[in-house]
């Protein structure tokens, strides 16, 4: 049987997955008797957690909103996901920034040095806000083995997909776990290819053991959202090429899909859009994807990229 500490943990854990526990289940769940819950529960409930009990066929437990905040518990994938959370909040411009970082001294500071030394090895940066579309999710696993060894500083060797089986494992310099896009990626030193380089985490499989300690390389800009920005953008600052339009569209429809674009609302069914591309014909393309009738403001070269559009789909229509 678990030890009580243990053995609460996992029933506060279970408790706050749901909102209505029978007790049976639970004693199923935690391999335990129904007299050993009730036990545990009370002793939850000395603890600050309003726990009620609820009768009836399948009768069991609810943990209740309280008028006071109680001892808070996490196991070790939730600090884990805490310590990621408040991290990211630190840097969103929501004005929680002063609270989030309090929030993680005061998460750390009571933790055991064991898990302590794991939540230190987590260091990342936001870059731009997360994409309005679903993005393939990382495993905290790797999210970890990533910033552990961007804190030690150490070479990190990872099999990177898709790629040949025989391929060679990657051998890199991270520097940075960065969220970008809705995506998490790793900006790292390619020993292989001498380049700085941006590698999808998703993507990415850590192989052990790490290798030797490096010095860190001074990442070009100084910043790790700009130079994050400018990979993405093509090297500039700037898309090469920016039009403005007017969509018969209402700006809440377009909005979530432009992502570093403007949106300025004239109407009901009508907004303005200045949005940029690595080409005028891109760009065009882009905006046709709204599939409404479109109005072009400028510049020329945007008219004329949607001119040539035209002919294109025209003479595949023919075909």
């Amino acid at each position: 049987m678990q030890k009580t500490s243990s053995r609460l943990l996992a029933l506060l854990s279970l408790l706050q997955a749901r909102r209505d526990w029978p007790g049976t289940l639970l004693a199923e769940r935690l391999d335990i008797s129904a007299r050993t819950v009730r036990r545990d529960v009370d002793r939850l409930r000395e603890l600050g957690y309003p726990i009620v009990a609820f009768k009836g066929p399948d009768g069991g437990y609810r943990l209740d909103a309280g008028s006071e905040l109680p001892p808070l518990l996490f196991d070790d994938e939730q600090a884990v996901a805490l310590a990621i959370a408040l991290q990211i909040a630190t840097t969103t411009g929501a004005g929680i920034e002063e609270a989030a970082a309090r929030a993680l001294t005061t998460v750390r500071q009571v933790m055991p040095s064991r898990l302590r030394n794991r939540i230190d090895a987590i260091q990342v940066s936001v870059a731009e806000r997360a994409a309005s579309q679903p993005n393939p999710q990382v495993d905290s696993t790797v999210l970890l083995a990533l910033s552990a060894a961007v804190h030690a500083g150490m070479v990190l060797r990872f099999d990177y997909s898709p790629a040949s089986p025989d391929a060679p494992p990657r051998r890199v310099e991270p520097h940075h776990v960065v969220a970008w896009g809705g995506r998490w990626y790793l900006v790292a030193w390619d020993l292989d290819r001498a380049e700085w380089r941006t590698f999808r985490a998703d993507r990415i499989t850590p192989r052990t053991p790490t290798g030797p300690r490096f010095v860190p390389r001074e990442l070009p800009g100084g910043d790790v959202a700009a130079f994050v920005n400018s990979r993405f953008r093509g090297g500039d600052s700037e898309w090469p090429c920016r039009g403005e339009v007017i969509l018969e569209l209402p700006a809440t429809a377009v909005t979530p899909f432009v992502d570093d674009g403007v949106v300025e609302n004239l109407g009901p069914n009508r907004c303005r859009v200045v949005l940029g591309s690595w080409s005028w014909v891109g760009l065009a393309a882009s905006i046709g994807r709204f599939d409404a009738d479109i109005e072009v403001i400028d510049p020329q070269e945007l008219k004329n990229a949607f001119a040539n559009l035209a002919r294109r789909y025209a003479r595949a229509t023919a075909q």
